[in-house]
């Protein structure tokens, strides 16, 4: 790292700080801490901490369903949680006593529960409340009457939980939507500077490409948590108050300003070599990083509720912008590009508009906060309703994924069996904490491999690093009320981070563990060795599960991703092309097939990311797959422009309609690329070439010319990605 790298991180402590204490990862760490200390320490009082850390049980497992999401899901998630892990609780203490019956509960509830992945995340968060509450009472052995308190007190603990998180809610109903829409917004800006930096000199393309790639993934999962929270909250849909408003009407233009970010794609290494000499594409990397700020400004004051302001030097600056790009057009300077000097300025022109419509939806958004303050927001027409889809809960999903074709059945088997052998060696071994195998089981494991191998390394480097610093704290901190402040410290860090960065949350979780055992007399110190030996023992059955039995690779399935992929940059092409040949802009329907362009390209960067994290002869085809990533990228980000084009020009747009040969061909062209990676023997050879324009209505109108070499770069992504996709072997 570059020493400038390290000064400018320096300066953004504070404001990394505080935007991290007004995130909703902070505000989900303080809620479940809360909630799960408070009964602890209120029955500690009358010597009754055992009982106050079941009902803290009771709380955490309520904790695991209360994910971000529409309240009525939260609401309904956490209350069946209740009593799912109320009666598994009751039926574990019931088996714990035979080693048969336990082994039997564990193959049960570990199948079902990993199964519960075909309903989504929230289902499979349920299955990981009720495992969890299985995994501690294993091993203890109770009597009939301690059985059915301990499961009450899980129930009550549960409901204690669940009334806390319901009634935040209702005080700020409004909050956790502010503070996901702020992250959203924040991600989008990071996504801005990734951008920015293809016009710095001396840029590596090929890294910085695959940091836009990453953040593009991250800006879809934040874009989708926002649609999430406020198109299925009644509240805020039916738009009664001007806070509804306020966070409807942002959404919808930011995920306008990010298609118009998106929209700024060019070829860099050719600009760069025509007009580094300049200085003018430096210019525009600092204008888009200023931007970026005023974007994260936006961010900033919906966290903290202030007012976003314009700095004042934007118009100097941009005015500063114009006037270069004019000596430039004057200039005869010297071209070492194969560029035409003109279509080279011209695309500075276009940089240089992008950016003044950039810096007008930044300002449009703006004004949304004033209006709001002077009630004067008015309602949006959007429908909400084509934007989300339903999760069906039915018996035939579960029943249609019982085969071995099915990835989540495959891992359902993983889990069980691995469980099993850590079941049986913690049994022979007769380990004192021997649920830790389990646990550790339970929470690396995942569907992907990529994920399972990121969580085993995040695990054992956390653990180890804890225990380290756990030690340290129990040698050199004797005052009991400083030991509870570091527990309150840690336990606070475990739960913030566990949805945000899961490697600080399990530093954190291991002194918190130490410190706890501590305060309960049971020899920390002696805890410390054997929580590594058992993480490690259950990260190692996890990673051997995960490599050898039933395995998912990806690109086993990477013939869906491809196509869908296609598919949606087709349907949004469709929908662009027609804007200029005579159909008027459809609101609700474009925005339909953007959104799919969005969810697709993540989808697909998120495939080549976990590709890239398994074995090397598992990686097929890489190099040319991230090739079809970037062409499809590039493909969208050429629609994009040409539907910012027309809806920004639309009553004046020229007659092209000579081009409707090249857009019907382009079309073809994914069609046909589709065949490609289906291995369709319908593939027509003769289809994949570039046609040439025949006649263009007016040659002499500028913009007639700049939207036909559009036309033409779409169709040449296009035909190059029928070209990669014959390399991908399927």
């Amino acid at each position: 790292m570059e020493l400038k790298e390290i000064n400018i991180s320096a300066k953004e402590i504070p404001k990394e700080v505080k935007g991290f204490v007004l995130s909703p990862y902070f505000g989900d760490g303080l809620r479940i801490t809360f909630g799960v200390l408070l009964p602890s320490l209120i029955l500690a009082q009358f010597g009754l901490l055992k009982i106050g850390i079941t009902f803290s049980l009771g709380a955490v497992c309520a904790s695991i369903a209360d994910s971000p999401g529409p309240i009525t899901h939260r609401r309904n998630a956490m209350f069946l949680t209740i009593a799912l892990v109320s009666v598994i609780s009751l039926i574990t203490s019931l088996c714990s006593g035979s080693i048969i019956l336990s082994g039997l509960l564990v193959i049960i509830l570990s199948f079902l529960c990993s199964m519960l992945y075909i309903y989504g995340l929230r289902a499979a968060s349920i299955g990981i409340a009720a495992l969890l509450v299985m995994i501690i009472g294993i091993d203890d052995i109770r009597s009939l009457n301690e059985i059915l308190f301990y499961s009450l007190y899980i129930l009550i603990g549960g409901i204690w939980y669940a009334l806390l998180s319901l009634s935040i809610y209702q005080i700020m109903p409004y909050r956790l939507a502010r503070l996901t829409l702020a992250e959203a917004i924040s991600e989008v800006a990071n996504f801005m500077r990734i951008k920015a930096g293809f016009y710095q000199v001396g840029m590596d393309y090929d890294a910085n490409y695959k940091k836009l790639i990453d953040a593009q993934i991250t800006v879809n999962e934040k874009i989708d948590a926002v649609r999430e929270q406020l198109f299925k909250n009644q509240k805020i849909v039916e738009e009664r108050t001007q806070e509804g408003r306020l966070l409807l009407v942002i959404f919808v233009d930011i995920v306008d300003l990010y298609e118009q970010i998106i929209s700024t794609f060019y070829n860099y290494q050719k600009l760069h070599k025509q007009f580094d000499s300049t200085g003018i594409l430096t210019d525009f990397e600092h204008f888009l990083n200023l931007l970026a700020e005023q974007i994260n400004e936006i961010s900033a004051s919906l966290k903290d509720g202030s007012r976003p302001h314009l700095n004042l030097m934007i118009p100097k600056k941009l005015d500063n912008l114009r006037s270069k790009i004019e000596e430039i057009e004057k200039e005869d300077f010297q071209n070492t590009s194969d560029l035409p000097n003109g279509i080279g300025i011209q695309a500075l022109k276009n940089i240089e508009l992008n950016i003044e419509n950039i810096l007008l939806r930044i300002k449009k958004i703006n004004a949304y906060f004033r209006a709001k303050q002077q009630k004067k927001l008015i309602r949006n027409d959007l429908s909400t309703n084509a934007f989300t889809n339903s999760q069906v809960y039915d018996l035939d999903t579960f029943f249609d994924n019982l085969n071995l074709k099915s990835e989540n059945f495959r891992h359902a088997l993983r889990v069980t069996g691995m469980m099993l052998v850590g079941f049986i060696i913690a049994k022979s071994t007769q380990l004192l904490h021997s649920n830790w195998i389990l646990l550790t089981i339970m929470v690396i494991m995942k569907p992907a491999y990529s994920l399972t191998k990121e969580r085993n390394l995040d695990r054992l480097i956390g653990t180890i690093a804890g225990a380290l610093i756990g030690m340290i704290i129990l040698n050199y901190v004797n005052d009991n009320r400083w030991l509870f402040a570091i527990l309150l410290v840690c336990m606070l860090g475990t739960y913030s981070f566990q949805r945000k960065t899961y490697l600080v949350s399990v530093v954190f979780m291991t002194p918190f563990i130490l410190i706890l055992f501590e305060f309960l007399g049971m020899g920390s110190r002696a805890l410390l060795i054997e929580r590594i030996y058992d993480t490690a023992i259950g990260g190692g059955l996890a990673f051997v599960g995960s490599y050898i039995f039933l395995p998912h690779w990806e690109h086993k399935k990477l013939k869906n991703t491809l196509i869908e992929m296609l598919e949606a940059n087709l349907a949004y092409y469709h929908q662009v092309s027609q804007m200029y040949f005579g159909e008027e802009y459809k609101r609700v329907p474009y925005k339909i097939v953007r959104k799919e362009v969005f969810v697709r390209s993540a989808n697909l960067a998120s495939a080549l990311q976990r590709m890239l994290s398994e074995p090397k002869h598992k990686q097929i085809s890489i190099n040319e797959v991230h090739k079809f990533s970037v062409l499809n990228h590039l493909f969208s980000s050429y629609a994009a422009t040409l539907a910012l084009y027309s809806r920004e020009h639309f009553n004046t747009l020229p007659d092209i309609s000579g081009l409707a040969t090249i857009t019907q061909h382009t079309e073809i062209l994914l069609k046909e690329a589709i065949k490609v990676v289906e291995k369709s023997e319908f593939v027509e050879n003769d289809n994949i070439k570039i046609l040439k324009i025949t006649s263009l209505n007016d040659e002499k109108d500028e913009s007639a010319i700049l939207i036909s070499e559009q036309f033409m770069n779409i169709q040449k992504v296009a035909f190059d990605i029928c070209k990669i996709s014959e390399r991908i072997e399927l």
